[in-house]
């Protein structure tokens, strides 16, 4: 939905016109089953939020570009306003939906999980992506042997087996996770838990499904092929994305641009608005 004169309030609060379904008339990922809003004016933005989330989180990254840029956001599958959807479904399956539900050509913006769908999109369909920003996002989130810059599997797998018990205290630690080592800590705890109440509560099988892409997808080779400039931003204690990971990325695609903000958890975009702002508007207009 594209607005004439738009404001940041708009693009957070307006709900797209589209069918709603009841949690248990499932189906598989598809543009129709997301919620997705646009406004702003200018070449294309899709923004991508991280596991357990929706895209209210970017309302202040959304806001601040709408008077340059025409930006996307949208809610993945089972979280926010997107219809709940079959379990199982593969990172490939995940990435051609959300594609075929966002504007082309277009510079994608992808936070955590959201970004292992960015790079997806990116390395599968090199058209639709003329610039990759990855925030606190990494090829491989999982600990393999010649990687050691991820969280542990058994860290992971603890999680899923968790949310089968108690699904609302999981999503508590790890929003807790995001924010910790981060200034002020407390005051973005506490705005993250009020964002994410607007929307109600993910899906439980949409957070399985997040945390098996999590564990199971490694795109390190992959990544060698992308053909977009990429940008990485990382935050120095962030407990789930260690910088070493951007580091070695750095390292392997030599272009690549790595920022990294200081007493910054997994959410700069909160903790660190304004540097976060010029780090990535510097990169779009590059």
């Amino acid at each position: 939905m594209q607005r004439d004169a738009p404001s940041p309030a708009a693009l957070t609060e307006s709900i797209v016109a589209m069918t709603h379904c009841s949690p248990t008339d499932v189906v598989s990922p598809s543009a129709s089953t997301l919620y997705t809003d646009t406004a702003g004016i200018g070449p294309d933005v899709v923004l991508v939020h991280g596991w357990g989330m929706h895209s209210g989180v970017w309302e202040d990254v959304a806001g601040d570009l709408l008077n340059d840029y025409r930006v996307t956001v949208l809610d993945l599958p089972g979280h926010g306003f997107s219809r709940p959807t079959k379990s199982g479904y593969t990172l490939a399956e995940l990435a051609q939906a959300v594609a075929a539900a966002t504007p082309t050509p277009a510079t994608w913006i992808g936070w955590s999980l959201g970004g292992l769908v960015a790079q997806q999109v990116a390395l599968a369909m090199p058209e639709r992506v003329t610039r990759l920003a990855l925030v606190n996002s990494t090829p491989c989130f999982v600990q393999r042997p010649d990687w050691p810059h991820a969280i542990a599997p058994v860290v992971l797998r603890r999680f899923a087996e968790e949310l089968s018990q108690d699904y609302r205290m999981v999503l508590k630690r790890f929003i807790a996770l995001e924010v910790y080592g981060s200034e002020h800590a407390s005051a973005q705890l506490h705005r993250f838990k009020t964002i994410l109440s607007r929307r109600g509560e993910p899906e439980v099988t949409a957070l399985q499904d997040g945390l098996a892409m999590l564990e199971s997808n490694d795109l390190r080779a992959a990544l060698q092929n992308l053909a977009c400039p990429l940008l990485m931003l990382m935050g120095q204690r962030d407990q789930l994305v260690p910088v070493a990971a951007g580091e070695a990325i750095q390292n392997r695609l030599p272009n690549t641009r790595l920022h990294v903000f200081p007493r910054a958890g997994h959410a700069p975009f909160f903790s660190h608005l304004p540097e976060f702002m010029a780090e990535l508007r510097a990169f779009l207009d590059a």
